[in-house]
């Protein structure tokens, strides 16, 4: 029998090899439907929601195309008033309803406004004197600017709310009313989780040292107690810290009993007791990507450069600390990302001036129902780590060019 009759021909191992990456994709089919169901579709709509802008178009859409058309400086006219006179007469009480809530995130006043003007549409002929006569603001330019900023469908009321800023068709972008109030909260959010990125390091370093030093098994042993609380729920643990902390917990027990104060110091429902807690919940993170550097680090260099004469310190920052840098940056990065949207913790053992973005987002989310605020929120924190994860990225690479020359 000759090699030839025994190789198997051109178009049969290509069926082979077809129908072997056709059976690839259909195991990889559903970690796609996976991540599309749980990461990009809901990613999705949180990019809609932030720019969503439906409710005017959809309860009044002739006045949505004539607002479409005004510049919103001069003033407001029969080409408006008309269109909302007739709109108002053929608008669902439900899409009507939706409007005065969104109308109602920048001006309360205008929910009353518009359901009175529901109520009357039949009496309006659509004139300037009959809008008067039932209410002067319908007159008013401010109230028209407000109707063409919900004039959608996509608009960037939402995402300049969460800026505290808003779009004013005479003076451009100016400053809200409340303005600050996100601002400050998205710097509280930073501020909590740098602070707590720095302590988790501090504490972090050192052990890690100690445990790169120990024996296999003792570092196994070891790392068994800090697994163990990081498998324990975030509640559990935030409810416990609950127990610890409260003025007659077992903190304060123990000051009161060793004569440190002479009354319970308060530790609960303030910034300290968020930063403990979260600490408690974030160290792991940090512990074992530096811990892994550390044992990935080329010993020889730092014993090469004592035998050179260098001094402790100096061996520390330039042969023992750039090998572990990548280690200690993909930990930092890691809680700190993952501590700008904590929840449980700051809601359970904070105050007032200590919650943070997160706490805002489900207050719209499931409080006030303004879905659009809160995707502009999750948004810009979404931009935020984003850009300090490619910053950290570029770093790194960066970094470990520079190795490599």
């Amino acid at each position: 029998m000759s090699a030839v009759a025994l190789t198997p021909s051109l178009p049969v191992v290509a069926r082979k090899d077809r129908a072997a990456l056709w059976r690839a994709y259909g195991l990889l089919a559903p970690l796609v439907l996976f991540l599309l169901l749980t990461f990009v579709g809901p990613i999705g709509t949180l990019l809609w929601r932030a720019v969503a802008d439906t409710e005017l178009p959809q309860a009044l859409p002739t006045t949505a195309r004539a607002l479409s058309a005004w510049d919103g400086v001069s003033a407001p006219d029969e080409k408006l008033f008309q269109p909302l006179v007739q709109d108002l007469r053929a608008a669902s009480p439900r899409d009507l309803a939706s409007l005065a809530r969104r109308l109602a995130y920048e001006n309360p006043a205008l929910r009353a406004l518009l359901s009175t003007a529901k109520r009357e549409a039949a009496q309006l002929d659509g004139s300037a004197a009959s809008l008067a006569a039932l209410d002067p603001r319908w007159l008013d330019n401010a109230t028209w600017q407000t109707f063409k900023r919900a004039a959608g469908p996509v608009g960037s009321y939402h995402l300049l709310s969460a800026v505290d800023v808003k779009h004013d068709y005479k003076d451009g972008i100016v400053a809200k009313d409340e303005a600050g109030l996100y601002r400050s909260i998205l710097a509280r959010t930073f501020s909590i989780a740098t602070i707590t990125t720095l302590v988790c390091v501090l504490l972090a370093f050192p052990l890690c040292v100690f445990l790169d030093r120990r024996t296999p098994r003792t570092r196994n042993a070891l790392l068994l107690l800090i697994l163990l609380p990081f498998w324990t729920s975030i509640l559990v643990r935030t409810t416990a810290w609950m127990v610890l902390l409260q003025d007659e917990g077992m903190v304060n027990a123990l000051l009161l009993a060793s004569g440190l104060i002479d009354s319970p110091v308060h530790l609960l429902y303030n910034r300290f007791g968020v930063i403990l807690a979260l600490v408690h919940v974030m160290l792991p993170f940090m512990v074992f990507p530096l811990l892994a550097a550390m044992a990935g680090c080329n010993r020889l260099l730092v014993q090469a450069a004592y035998s050179m004469g260098a001094r402790p310190l100096r061996v520390f920052f330039q042969v023992y600390l750039p090998q572990v840098l990548p280690g200690l940056a993909a930990g930092a990065l890691m809680v700190f990302i993952v501590t700008l949207g904590f929840y449980i913790t700051p809601a359970l053992l904070g105050g007032p001036a200590d919650q943070m973005i997160s706490f805002y987002i489900a207050q719209f989310t499931t409080g006030t129902l303004n879905w659009g605020l809160a995707s502009a929120l999750g948004l810009v924190l979404l931009v935020a780590t984003t850009l300090l994860y490619l910053i950290q990225a570029h770093l790194a690479r960066r970094g470990a060019e520079g190795v490599k020359r």
